[in-house]
């Protein structure tokens, strides 16, 4: 059983309904030159490695008439790995990164380059406000928290609580600059995050914070 992602251009749908809108004009479409150079580098990536390494369910990728879209299927304990390598590679060549298994379609439009931590899906190289929302709203156990980080000892993290509120912390530097409150909806815990994300504290200085002592 293998698990999929997609890639496709920034931009062109903005919900999955798009997504699946614009998969099926791309069917019987020659493939286009970025996604000819995708998976040509897919393909040499999973080539170099020895065949019980190899990370691609159905290599060579691409050669298909998919348009400007491209399926990857990778093995399941090799999720974590490709999704890192998709968003290395399809990144830079403004494309995004669907994922049909969890609903979410990761697009760097507007996004701020950060490491996000989802409790649920892992590893992230960046955050958008549209993600920002979708992932606080969906946060659920057994592990409902997500960290994003700018720098080394520098991010912010929430974590929802059985009573749907959320504990929301940051970290500015040290322990020493380490703080709390507690927010009570979803919508506001995502703007404070991605106001901290994009540097701008006027919301978040209006919030009663206590430092954590860890």
């Amino acid at each position: 059983m293998s698990y999929d992602h997609v890639l496709l251009p920034s931009g062109v749908a903005s919900s999955i309904p798009e997504v699946d809108a614009y998969l099926s004009t791309q069917q019987g479409v020659h493939e286009s030159e970025v996604v000819a150079q995708i998976a040509t580098e897919l393909n040499k990536r999973n080539d170099e490695l020895p065949a019980d390494d190899n990370f691609l369910s159905n290599a060579p990728v691409g050669g298909a008439a998919t348009g400007a879209a491209l399926q990857v299927s990778c093995p399941y304990d090799a999720i974590g790995f490709v999704r890192q390598l998709l968003f290395s590679v399809a990144t830079p060549l403004d494309y995004a990164v669907y994922d049909p298994q969890l609903a979410w379609l990761i697009d760097p439009a507007g996004h701020v380059p950060a490491t996000v931590t989802h409790g649920g899906a892992g590893e992230f190289p960046y955050l958008t406000k549209p993600l920002a929302d979708q992932w606080v709203s969906e946060l659920a156990p057994p592990n409902p928290y997500l960290v994003v980080e700018r720098d080394d000892q520098v991010y912010m993290q929430t974590y929802r609580e059985k009573t749907g509120a959320f504990t929301l912390e940051y970290r500015d530097g040290s322990p020493e600059k380490h703080f709390g409150t507690t927010v009570l909806d979803a919508a506001t815990v995502s703007a404070l995050i991605w106001d901290w994300a994009t540097g701008n504290r006027d919301r978040l200085q209006t919030l009663p914070w206590s430092r954590v002592e860890l």
